[in-house]
């Protein structure tokens, strides 16, 4: 384990690569998907933060905190909250501290490089666990929360947040765009994943044995007359986010480049004047008994 604060003590020994059972993410680490990442997490913190926030003094654990765009926001909702981010990806967690300490340099954010399948913390060491946009990209989300559980405390809270990309309506409605999304869909379950996990949230967190689960849906929808939402997610969030899978879909033979670009084309029509845009989160909030 490697962890350290914004100050940058090293309190530990780096075991971060992992066991290896943590699949590649589809999406890379591109500079570009960095921004990628904040863009969407900036324009999303009312829908998905507004109702969290964490008492003064309490350890939170954020699980694949990746570039720190959600802990960003977890600091500004939970200032005295103790929060520990975790990612297995050593250059995330450099762009994260600093993405940190350029936002709220007095944060209490601990940096702690390992494996989210093997997580290096005690029993019942948090009181409270943040989960974004990650279980997506796991081949185990199960085996996952269930180790959530084992450090979080009795009456501690689990909070998970993820997409489900069959929720994706436009207009003007397009075969070839949707195809490029079940491009992405495809590669992402090859790589392990599950880009529609979302539907899924209800029944793995009770699974898992957490009590008290509630799931509720967050919808998006863009139009014109919302072009702040139209720029932060249809064009720079979703359609962001799709493009960045073009060369491998077309290097895994998965769609022909001509159809590839006119289902790009035909999405960000979706942004224009007269295009519409819906997609829906799921939230879920549950217990350790």
């Amino acid at each position: 384990m490697h962890t350290d604060t914004n100050t940058g003590t090293d309190t530990g020994t780096d075991t971060g690569t992992g066991t290896g059972t943590a699949p590649g993410y589809v999406h890379g680490y591109s500079r570009h998907e960095a921004r990628r990442l904040g863009d969407q997490a900036d324009t999303l913190a009312a829908l998905l933060h507004a109702d969290t926030a964490y008492p003064a003094g309490s350890r939170v654990l954020e699980v694949g905190c990746g570039v720190g765009a959600q802990t960003v926001h977890l600091v500004a909702s939970s200032p005295g909250a103790h929060i520990v981010a975790a990612d297995v990806s050593a250059a995330s967690l450099a762009r994260a501290r600093a993405n940190v300490a350029a936002h709220a340099p007095d944060a209490r954010v601990e940096w702690c490089h390992a494996d989210v399948f093997g997580l290096p913390f005690a029993d019942a060491s948090f009181d409270h666990v943040f989960v974004c946009f990650v279980l997506e990209h796991l081949s185990a989300p199960g085996r996952v929360l269930a180790g959530l559980r084992r450090v979080l405390r009795p009456g501690g809270t689990i909070t998970v947040i993820e997409g489900d990309h069959g929720s994706a309506f436009f207009h003007p409605s397009s075969l070839y765009a949707h195809a490029a999304i079940d491009r992405q869909i495809q590669l992402q379950s090859a790589a392990g994943g599950d880009a529609l996990i979302g539907r899924r949230l209800q029944p793995l967190l009770a699974e898992a044995g957490y009590a008290d689960v509630v799931v509720r849906p967050r919808t998006v929808y863009a139009d014109r007359t919302r072009p702040a939402l139209v720029d932060g997610f249809t064009r720079n969030t979703f359609i962001a986010m799709v493009e960045s899978v073009r060369d491998d879909a077309l290097a895994a033979d998965l769609i022909t480049r001509s159809d590839w670009d006119r289902g790009i084309a035909d999405l960000r029509r979706t942004a224009d004047d007269g295009g519409t845009f819906h997609y829906t989160f799921f939230k879920g909030v549950a217990v350790r008994s």
